[in-house]
């Protein structure tokens, strides 16, 4: 089934919800806060999301980048904001789900605190290395790491986010030891990795395109149940991990809108539907794929039941892994 007629699909059960036409919202320009610094896979979507989405509903959506705390300070400042549909998140795996276990302390409660608006996209995350890191494949830097436990250091976007967890389940499951650096974003990654500083970053894949395509920085394996359509030629941890440990392994980050919990359901539903509306045209789908995404269309009630199954998977990783921070 095409991208099209699924976001049709899931946009029929809101079609019949009272029209916001008489009501004052959007009364202003809205704000989409972006959890994490400009330039990453977050920041990216929101922009792409919101230009479409400012058209749709009347009104600018302007994005604000609140970095920090694995994306905990950006959600929790809209958690905390005016229910009044001008203030929504674009909440990722992290701030939806995986922080919640992961820290000893959160700012605000996830699934109380915010409610779910609509899925938009998820990424594969690669497994990336410095060119000069003596590890052509997955195996070898895994074999490399084993030489030397403790002395490889990889680099993520920040402490919950899915590069971090990726990392934490890769070392659990491949049996190695390799130093977390967290970041307060990919645009802190890049510039490191690049300058040798970091041996291996673990991240969403769209922002290293290009230094993969120079040949700065090396892909070994991409993170996604099957091979992902911008490196069809790379294989997945599980391809590439099959004797060592990593069979079946699977971690795609994903981003979607988030509201605080009070907004009103007109206006969660109003903006499901412009969502659902833009994730359905072909030139949403082509800008969000040339960042190397891949459109997810949910609404609502099906994002709630998608992030109740995420919040499963990752407190169990979590748990498995040992990681904790306070």
């Amino acid at each position: 089934m095409s991208i099209t007629r699924r976001a049709i699909l899931a946009a029929a059960p809101f079609l019949a919800a009272p029209a916001l036409a008489q009501s004052p919202w959007p009364s202003r320009p809205m704000r989409l806060i972006v959890p994490f610094q400009a330039g990453g896979a977050t920041d990216v979507t929101a922009r792409v999301i919101a230009e479409r989405l400012g058209e749709l509903l009347g009104q600018p959506m302007v994005v604000d980048n609140r970095a920090g705390a694995g994306g905990n300070i950006g959600a929790d400042a809209v958690a905390k904001a005016e229910p009044d549909g001008h203030t929504l998140l674009m909440g990722t795996i992290g701030t939806a789900s995986i922080n919640q276990f992961l820290y000893a302390k959160m700012p605000f409660d996830p699934q109380k605190d915010l409610a779910p608006v609509a899925l938009v996209n998820e990424v594969a995350n690669g497994v990336i290395v410095d060119a000069k890191v003596p590890a052509q494949s997955l195996a070898e830097l895994i074999a490399l790491a084993k030489g030397d436990p403790g002395g490889l250091n990889y680099g993520t976007p920040g402490n919950g986010t899915s590069g971090h967890l990726c990392g934490e389940l890769l070392k659990y499951r491949a049996g190695i030891d390799l130093q977390h650096v967290p970041y307060r974003g990919t645009g802190g990654v890049i510039p490191e990795i690049l300058a040798g500083r970091l041996q291996v970053a673990i991240d969403n894949l769209p922002a290293y395109l290009p230094h993969l395509k120079s040949g700065a920085l090396r892909l070994l394996a991409v993170t996604s149940k099957d091979r992902w359509f911008t490196a069809p030629e790379v294989p997945t941890v599980a391809e590439a991990g099959a004797t060592l440990g990593l069979k079946g392994f699977e971690a795609v980050a994903w981003f979607g809108l988030q509201a605080p919990s009070r907004t009103p359901k007109p206006v969660v539903e109003s903006v499901a539907r412009a969502t659902l509306q833009a994730l359905s045209e072909a030139p949403v789908q082509a800008k969000l794929k040339e960042i190397g995404s891949a459109p997810r269309p949910l609404g609502p009630e099906e994002f709630g039941r998608f992030i109740a199954s995420e919040n499963a998977k990752w407190s169990e990783v979590v748990k498995l892994s040992g990681a904790k921070l306070e």
